[in-house]
């Protein structure tokens, strides 16, 4: 089982216009997340390179508010959520997060988030991508998509250690082997059972498989909602409560008080976090 990461979260500025809801009329505000540590800032645009779910790579644009950007309302929260807790979540307003098209892309990256914090994440995603992945050209200038796992398959551990990726090496290396052979079926599974099945690549637990799920399909009941970031931002958001340390506990806890909107407000303490982690940045 791969220990967590530190907190990923972060905010591409404090508020961006929202895609307008369909049938719905003018367009509303919402903070914009960017957990995924692919995101570029180029001369003032932040840019994403990703591999689609076509395998083709493509570019995202944080700015761009029409189709991909999933726009998420604040939750209906249930009785059993702390107040202090609802009060804090309800202040973000409705939510924007780029779902990732790609499954192949939201694996390798729950990969280079294992274990270590997140602007170290930033600083491996980068070098993988800028070192083995392919080019895109954009009018603000270049940047990379994740390679391919048939790249990746064709890495050996010195190519990795050569961009300070030693310890990636193996489980990229095995994910990607992985991801050929059954990718296709897994792209068709719910969730809980994609979760199962990426559990069964050696070196990929259960922090990898749901940060994976979650990001790929945007069900954040799939997230690993007692690791470090979700503890860290429910005890920052409301620190009134008694929160409990161990990590079993917290997740019964947690569990129990989310009720049947335990993804939603997952989600919204991650944003709550990003927001909060972007504002106390100098």
């Amino acid at each position: 089982m791969c220990s967590p990461p530190d907190v990923e979260c972060r905010w591409c500025g404090p508020e961006l216009v929202s895609p307008p809801r369909r049938g719905a009329g003018a367009a509303r505000m919402a903070g914009m997340m960017r957990d995924h540590p692919g995101w570029d800032n180029l001369h003032g645009a932040c840019l994403r390179g990703t591999m689609t779910s076509q395998g083709a790579p493509a570019v995202v644009d944080a700015d761009d508010i029409g189709n991909g950007a999933e726009l998420f309302d604040v939750p209906v929260f249930p009785d059993t959520l702390p107040p202090s807790l609802a009060a804090a979540l309800r202040r973000l307003g409705p939510v924007r997060r780029w779902r990732n098209p790609s499954l192949w892309d939201a694996i390798a990256t729950a990969i280079v988030r294992q274990v270590i914090r997140a602007d170290q994440a930033r600083i491996q995603h980068r070098r993988l991508r800028r070192t083995f992945g392919p080019r895109l050209d954009t009018p603000q200038g270049p940047i990379h998509a994740l390679p391919t796992p048939e790249t990746v398959a064709g890495l050996s551990r010195d190519d990795l250690a050569d961009i300070g990726m030693a310890f990636k090496a193996a489980p990229l290396r095995n994910a990607a082997l992985a991801y050929i052979e059954h990718g296709v079926k897994w792209a068709e599974l719910p969730g809980g059972r994609l979760v199962e099945e990426l559990q069964t690549v050696p070196r990929i637990g259960p922090w990898t498989a749901g940060a994976a799920a979650a990001d790929h399909l945007h069900d954040w009941s799939l997230y690993p909602y007692s690791d470090l970031a979700v503890r860290t931002w429910a005890k920052t958001a409301a620190p009134d409560v008694d929160w409990p340390t161990d990590e079993q506990r917290f997740a019964e806890r947690w569990r129990a008080i989310t009720g049947d909107q335990l993804g939603p407000i997952t989600l919204f303490t991650l944003a709550w976090g990003a927001r909060h982690a972007g504002a106390a940045s100098p």
